[in-house]
């Protein structure tokens, strides 16, 4: 009897199990690993998202799938602030987490094996794996004149600043896309869920007037607390723009239960009306990033990119797997650039989230040649 293959045969192996040597081998060293390999949060969650998590914990009853009135309101209210978008004719929708929507929305979306999704040429594997979920095609490209006329084109993922790469796309390429999206009636998905974090330059959402012309037909933005909030934890995302698109999505979700708990949308609403918490997370960033950019080009390495977002994109010009041995034995864990891509190839990524302490300490363990 022959049996259809499993689902998780259409993935590659998780990415991050394939760091484990070079983690045992960073955490042989003496003064112990540091970790700069994952972008996760190591800072307080802020306390009034606390008190609004613990005072909403009394939840007997399902949370709505849309997410409550004041939820909606202060996701709209943000968008309108952080991306210049007007809240009339814009959907949002609460999604748990931003990677659990990356991961489905090709599915979601009615992607399919006769279709083709366009991500960036270095990229967030997620992007990759959600297309692979729906069966489709997946194919890296920066330019639209290298897509051709490729009548397959359903989905087109957009990812300012970048993961890795920390790269800011100008709003007249971001408008390009949209344009040629919506000549062929394809979807543009923007990853933004680090628009909050411009150092070198300021970056622009897709929801901008100057890049989706004042209409949302055919465009979402997907953002996260994760990094704004410290809120990975939280699993706490949202999704907004078309609203044709974003009330498609909510009928699906509620027939799958992809709901964001109670307790988790009032704590959203908190941290949504609250600047100043966000403000100061980004000036820890902002310092750690100063520190580590010293640190690597001191010993030799050139940073590329890395104008915005939570990590430096970095090289000394060799494969990326002896990048990552090299500092593996100096006791610092990074994530190798192929992850993303062949051509990250000779690259690394270094993320921006570890202790004061550990970043401390980088500069000390690199002068160490």
């Amino acid at each position: 009897m022959n049996r259809p293959a499993p689902v998780s045969s259409r993935l590659p192996d998780f990415t991050w199990d394939t760091l484990d040597a070079a983690a045992a081998t960073a955490a042989a060293h003496p003064d112990g690993l540091i970790n700069l390999s994952m972008g996760t949060p190591v800072d307080p969650v802020p306390a009034l998202i606390r008190q609004a998590l613990a005072d909403a914990s009394d939840a007997p009853g399902y949370p709505l799938t849309a997410g409550t009135p004041a939820l909606r309101d202060a996701i709209a209210a943000w968008v309108a602030r952080a991306c210049g978008a007007g809240v009339d004719g814009l959907g949002v929708l609460p999604t748990i987490g931003s990677k659990e929507l990356v991961a489905w929305l090709p599915t979601l979306l009615g992607v399919g094996p006769s279709d083709v999704v366009v991500v960036p040429s270095i990229a967030y594997p997620t992007y990759e794996d959600g297309a692979r979920l729906a069966g489709a095609t997946t194919v890296r490209s920066d330019s639209l004149t290298a897509l051709g006329p490729d009548p397959r084109v359903r989905l087109v993922w957009v990812n300012s600043p970048g993961n890795p790469t920390g790269r800011v796309l100008p709003a007249r390429h971001l408008r390009k896309v949209v344009d040629w999206a919506r000549e062929r009636g394809a979807v543009v998905a923007s990853d933004e869920c680090y628009l909050p974090l411009g150092w070198d330059a300021e970056p622009v959402s897709v929801l901008s007037p100057e890049v989706c012309g004042g209409s949302y037909a055919g465009v979402l933005a997907v953002h996260s607390l994760s990094k704004r909030s410290n809120l990975a934890g939280y699993r706490a995302g949202f999704v907004a723009g078309d609203p044709a698109l974003v009330a498609e999505l909510l009928k699906i979700r509620k027939h799958a239960g992809m709901i964001v708990p109670a307790p988790v949308q009032a704590a959203m609403v908190a941290a949504l009306g609250d600047q100043a918490h966000a403000d100061a997370q980004r000036e820890r960033y902002r310092a750690r990033r100063e520190k580590l950019y010293a640190a690597f080009t001191g010993a030799g390495f050139t940073v590329e990119h890395s104008e915005a977002g939570l990590y430096l994109w970095m090289t000394r010009d060799e494969d990326c797997w002896d990048t990552v041995d090299w500092l593996a034995r100096r006791g610092i864990l990074v994530a190798a650039g192929v992850f993303y891509g062949p051509a990250g190839a000779r690259h690394v990524r270094v993320a921006l989230t570890e202790s004061d302490e550990h970043v401390d300490a980088v500069a000390g363990r690199l002068a160490q040649l």
